[in-house]
């Protein structure tokens, strides 16, 4: 027998149509000894249980749980988690489609690379399934990696939650989650760089749906700033916040922070010291900051080079930024 793979689903007041697709697509995969767990968040519509029963009651390698109270995204995930016994692990969101050979690829590339974490290529799709994006690690500029105690499986997130497929080693050292767990994927990417490494399948495996309720999604710097600007104003001290608040601290500093809590090598804290300084000093900086080789030498690496330079005028440069963003 095959080893099992559990599939953990979070779900809460979700788009039925888009749950049963997702569902139906993990459960039609070539590998079929999954496990599908899903923590239902409190959702308030009832047809939401009704139809998670039904799929349990239909197929016996389905597990539901419905939270009496609402955890919270990154809690419904620590709580399925718990509930997790495989060896090997995924997440899932509840409205993508995966592709009907993701799990076997992806776990066969862990295999052969003795590494603790794949993550793979999706395409991205909208509400209605019409195609957005063919590449989604060309379009957000995500890192690749391949192998162990690289840096940037320390100052960035490699892959998607959705995309991941990671071992049972790495979930027992996430658990229990401390209080700065802001990203499960992130703690998973950071683990297994700092274990056996992660390794990436630029082969799309399922499509990522992107929608006007997503939690975290594919909207890119010129989106989310206008979303600001519409809520906080156009000024130029308005575009300091947004920096600090929504890029530095959100996307950046407070994912470093993560890390060093469940940092055990003493060179890896030491780095993410020093990158949490790097970003600390950054939000002081309101015109120009001069730490250009801190960047390099933090944030540089392969399919980055768009990304980079967004960034490096935004955390650099700020007065260039608010003009050209």
């Amino acid at each position: 027998m095959d080893e099992t793979v559990d599939v953990l689903l979070a779900t809460y007041q979700t788009n039925l149509q888009f749950l049963k697709k997702q569902i139906d697509s993990i459960l039609k995969q070539t590998y079929s000894n999954i496990h599908l767990i899903i923590s239902d968040d409190n959702s308030k519509n009832q047809e939401i249980k009704n139809i998670l029963e039904e799929i349990a009651k239909n197929d016996n390698r389905v597990e539901v749980y419905f939270q009496e109270e609402n955890l919270g995204y990154i809690r419904n995930f620590e709580f399925l988690l718990k509930q997790s016994k495989a060896e090997y692990i995924c997440f899932s969101d509840h409205d993508d489609i995966w592709y009907k050979d993701k799990v076997e690829k992806e776990l066969k590339t862990l295999k052969q690379q003795e590494v603790d974490m794949v993550y793979c290529n999706s395409t991205m799709i909208d509400e209605n399934e019409n195609l957005l994006q063919k590449n989604y690690f060309k379009y957000k500029n995500m890192p690749l990696v391949k192998g162990n105690k690289q840096i940037l499986g320390i100052s960035r997130y490699l892959g998607l939650g959705c995309s991941q497929l990671f071992t049972k080693s790495i979930k027992e050292k996430m658990l229990p989650f401390t209080e700065t767990v802001m990203a499960q994927d992130w703690l998973v990417s950071f683990l297994a760089n700092e274990n056996k490494g992660t390794y990436y399948i630029d082969e799309p495996l399922f499509s990522y749906r992107q929608h006007t309720s997503n939690v975290f999604g594919g909207r890119n710097l010129a989106q989310n700033l206008a979303n600001w600007k519409e809520e906080h104003g156009k000024s130029y001290k308005s575009y300091l916040q947004y920096r600090k608040e929504k890029v530095v601290e959100t996307a950046y500093l407070n994912g470093a922070k993560m890390c060093l809590q469940y940092a055990d090598d003493e060179q890896t804290k030491k780095s993410l010291q020093k990158l949490i300084a790097y970003y600390e000093q950054l939000e002081k900086s309101k015109y120009i900051n001069f730490k250009f080789i801190s960047y390099f030498h933090f944030l540089a690496g392969k399919n980055l080079a768009k990304k980079m330079i967004k960034e490096f005028v935004i955390f650099h440069l700020p007065i260039l930024g608010y003009i050209c963003f």
